[in-house]
């Protein structure tokens, strides 16, 4: 079983290796932009570059401005190299770094060399993921105790058979010094041998780690139905940790399809915004000519005359779908001039340029990016006659503008041009390559306002974190107005009251605060606008610091060191560069923020799982190990042998981790506090703390190092214990009072009469355990068979385990050293089993999920020699401490 849950493993991370490496990409073939796999790629195609992006084949450059090239992954060498006409070759597999360009695809497949590198390469997925170490520890120590009893119960047993105290069934002394030949005393040594490894057998939870494998296959399995790729096993665990998440809102809150639905020119709103009529000339060919060059899309007009195809990023379509219901010819406004040098659109400055050549000695430098920042640089705007004119007195009238349009949740681009001289523009290559565009004095031409309506679910996706106490934050390029009014629509903001800093924040202000004082606002953080890459990564640092599991979206190059830094870092698969993939743990394929609120369900659900075998599989380790050793040592002999065990031990650890690991989530799992980094060693009321402290300052991020998150609660300790005195009563009453019980036939011999014995200690210990497996799926409530319907492999591997063990009684006696029972023995066996269902309180013990929350009222905890800690529930006090000196924290 196990050699083919492996085989199934290493075929699922196959499956999931290939789909992430099916890169989906622009080319131009024919001279129509289409998008296809990057396996799909052929020579001749010709291929668009920009930041973020993975060269996807051999190939040399066509044209390209500021292109540098990260070659680390085939030469080694971490230098950027700059691509031009003289270096224009470019290897698969390297990253763009800078710059935008379209390269010719010469070599693919294993003809580059990317691909004979990878040929001799196989990716490693042999990790293990912190759970998985965790519990082989477990394991580790739980077969230790096994194993020392198992020596010490050969130790007795040994010397009870030499000092004549084993007797068989008949009565007789098994060994008698000087007449027991030596290959009975062997034999007898032998059988007491086999009693003791059949202890170790039990004792030792080798399934612990399989249950952890199987759970995170089958979630990673799911997950991909629910549009996740995880790419690092140990993410799946770690998101059911999360306790907030980061998001982007371009295409994850948002549709991510943009229409231009305002539109301000000439210091007139353009009312519809495609009415060209209303636009002067010459304003309408500055902002057709900067709309056509500075961009990395492209307009395609099919030859039948049919609708115009128009490719790029969601902005980049909007802006150019404006301009062509404008009138703009496309490739005819493209070639009116001539692209001197570019500086494409940075995350940092917001905004990209173009200087075009325009006849002989023009030059036309173009700008467009956030409205407010490009307004900031310009000095005049051409009024709706085509008259220069000073921006001075009419700039409050454009600024209400912004705001009106960012109120509505559009995002808001402006569009602006400064004329030049062709004498100031530098003339050779080299110099040209480091030239920086002029920025300032430019002309306002138009600002549009983009219209990127919330995702259909988002609402309900925010209200389930917020239930399930994972907080959500909005941290986006968006002009803070826009920020604001999307989160209000999506629930990230409760109302207009909550919209006040330091809830809601600018970058740039969060930038200038020292660490010590972003750590401060950082928790009340709620919606960062104008948020630079650097700024998310700043924000993800002070977050960790103060204890929380932080998740990051992101889908741009310059995300990759937030989304590494993040304890689960997801990028965008629609419109994540492959940078951010490849930092990323989790992709989401289709860029939507209630996929990532699936995610924390599945993760939530893995822990459960574990949580559910470990109760199951220690509950039958308990009451086999006892009543074999209780057994032993008293009788010499054990009522559950060595085969008998072997198919226990298959149910517990193959068919009990197969069945439990795949329970899928429920909608119970968003109900309650998140794991995260808990600040508790087992719950606070089974605590015995030891510490001498002369004074202890406490912050969030101190105390983990001091309290850990228990893997098996106070509530599972109490089913397992009282299962496991069930179990072990019932099982010692049958193997001791079997006479007094007097079920079997009286005409029986004592030999068949023991084996009846045996065989019905055997059927009630299976029947106990599976009727254990339904107690199991529900740890803390009643009704353990809701929902049970809805898994059909549990369903399948329940009923499985019962008719095999109706086949090894009925049938397979001589194997398994058993004998066949009546109705009335079956029907006893069936008892028992189903009185071992729950009779424990479905109510879960009071237990402290947050100590952090007390910092926020007190910041110093000062204790000597704590020895005890309770709890007061009726004043909401946390005691910690006892004798001299007691601490109380608020809860």
């Amino acid at each position: 079983m196990q050699a083919v849950s492996d085989y199934r493993q290493s075929l699922q991370f196959k499956n999931l290796n290939a789909e992430k490496q099916n890169i989906q990409l622009e080319v131009t073939r024919g001279g129509r932009t289409i998008k296809l796999s990057i396996f799909d790629i052929v020579v001749g195609d010709v291929v668009p570059l920009k930041i973020g992006d993975q060269v996807p084949a051999d190939g040399v450059l066509i044209t390209g401005h500021s292109l540098a090239i990260d070659e680390s992954s085939m030469t080694g060498e971490s230098k950027i190299v700059q691509k031009d006409h003289k270096a224009p070759f470019l290897m698969s597999g390297c990253k763009v770094a800078d710059g935008v360009g379209t390269m010719l695809v010469t070599g693919v497949g294993i003809n580059t060399e990317w691909g004979l590198l990878m040929a001799s390469i196989s990716e490693d997925n042999g990790e293990e993921t912190p759970l998985q170490v965790r519990l082989n520890g477990v394991a580790t120590f739980v077969g230790i105790v096994g194993l020392t009893v198992a020596v010490s119960v050969l130790a007795v047993l040994l010397g009870r058979y030499f000092s004549g105290n084993t007797k068989d069934v008949d009565g007789q002394v098994q060994f008698v010094a000087g007449k027991t030949s030596i290959s009975d005393a062997v034999d007898g040594v032998i059988k007491l041998f086999t009693i003791a490894v059949t202890i170790v057998v039990v004792a030792v939870p080798e399934g612990l780690p399989l249950a952890v494998t199987l759970t995170l296959a089958f979630s990673m399995r799911k997950m991909m139905a629910d549009k996740a790729l995880v790419r690092r096993l140990s993410a799946c665990e770690t998101m059911g940790s999360a306790t907030t998440i980061c998001s982007d809102k371009t295409g994850t809150l948002t549709l991510n399809q943009m229409t231009v639905v305002e539109a301000y020119a000439g210091r007139k709103k353009q009312d519809p915004p495609d009415d060209s009529s209303k636009l002067h000339p010459e304003v309408l060919s500055l902002i057709n000519e900067g709309i056509a060059q500075n961009t990395t899309g492209n307009v395609f007009v099919p030859k039948d005359g049919g609708e115009a195809e128009i490719s790029g990023s969601p902005t980049e379509k909007a802006i150019l779908s404006w301009a062509v219901k404008l009138g703009m010819n496309f490739d005819l406004t493209r070639s009116n001039s001539t692209v001197l040098h570019v500086f494409p659109f940075n995350s940092e400055k917001k905004r990209g340029g173009v200087a075009l050549k325009m006849g002989v000695s023009g030059v036309h430098i173009h700008w467009k990016g956030a409205a407010e920042i490009v307004l900031g640089a310009c000095t005049q705007y051409l009024d709706s006659n085509g008259q220069l004119q000073s921006i001075e007195k009419d700039k409050v009238f454009f600024t209400e503008a912004i705001e009106d349009m960012a109120v509505q949740s559009l995002r808001c681009v402006a569009i602006a041009y400064r004329p030049y001289e062709l004498d100031k523009v530098p003339s050779k290559q080299e110099d040209l390559d480091k030239w920086s565009l002029p920025e300032q004095e430019l002309i306002l031409l138009a600002i549009v306002g983009i219209k990127d309506p919330c995702r259909p679910g988002v609402k309900e996706a925010v209200r389930l974190c917020s239930q399930a106490g994972v907080k959500v934050r909005m941290v986006t390029g968006d002009n803070l107005n826009t920020a604001k009014a999307i989160a209000l629509e999506c629930g990230i903001l409760s109302s207009k009251e909550e919209a006040v800093e330091p809830n809601i924040i600018e970058g740039k202000t969060f930038r200038e605060l020292s660490e010590i004082e972003r750590e401060q606002v950082a928790k009340k953080i709620t919606v960062m606008g104008r948020s630079s890459p650097n700024d998310k990564l700043l924000l993800v640092q002070a977050l960790r610091k103060l204890g929380e599991v932080v998740a990051v979206t992101g889908d741009g190059t310059n995300d990759a060191p937030a989304l590494h830094e993040a304890d689960i870092g997801l990028s965008m698969g629609i419109q994540g560069t492959e940078v951010a993939k490849e930092s990323s743990d989790i992709i989401i394929l289709d860029d939507n923020f209630a996929s990532v609120v699936k995610v924390v369900r599945w993760g939530r659900s893995v822990y459960a799982n574990i949580q559910k075998f470990i109760q199951f599989q220690l509950t039958v380790n308990v009451a086999a190990l006892v009543i074999n050793v209780v057994a032993a040592v008293s009788a010499g002999e054990v009522p559950l042998n060595a085969v008998q065990l072997l198919w226990v031990n298959l149910i517990m650890d193959t068919l009990g981790a197969l069945a439990l690991a795949t329970e899928p989530p429920t909608d119970s799992l968003m109900r309650r506090s998140p794991v995260g980094r808990r600040f508790v060693l087992l719950h606070l009321d089974l605590i015995s703390a030891f510490y001498h402290v002369s004074r202890l300052n406490f912050t969030p991020c101190a105390l983990p190092r001091f309290f850990r998150e228990s893997l098996i609660t106070n509530v599972m300790w109490r089913n397992l214990v009282i299962q496991a005195v069930y179990q072990v009563t019932i099982l010692l009453i049958l193997n001791f009072g079997w006479q007094s019980i007097n079920l079997g036939d009286d005409q029986d011999s004592k030999s068949h009469s023991l084996q009846v014995k045996n065989t019905l200690i055997f059927n009630t210990f299976v029947l106990c355990q599976i009727f254990n497996e339904f107690n199991a799926r529900k740890i803390d409530q009643m009704n353990v068979f809701k929902g049970v319907t809805k898994n059909r492999l549990f369903m399948g591997i329940v009923g499985m385990t019962f008719v095999l063990q109706i086949l090894i009684i009925e049938f397979l006696g001589k194997f398994t050293s058993t004998v066949r029972l009546d109705w009335k023995l079956w029907l006893f066996s069936l008892g028992i089993g189903i009185i071992s269902w729950k009779t424990n309180s479905s109510s879960e013990n009071t237990m402290v999920t947050d100590l952090k929350e007390a910092y926020q009222t007190t910041q110093e905890v000062s204790y000597y020699c704590c020895c005890a800690t309770t709890i007061d529930t009726r004043e909401n006090w946390l005691v910690i401490g006892g004798g001299k000196k007691k601490s109380k924290i608020y809860i």
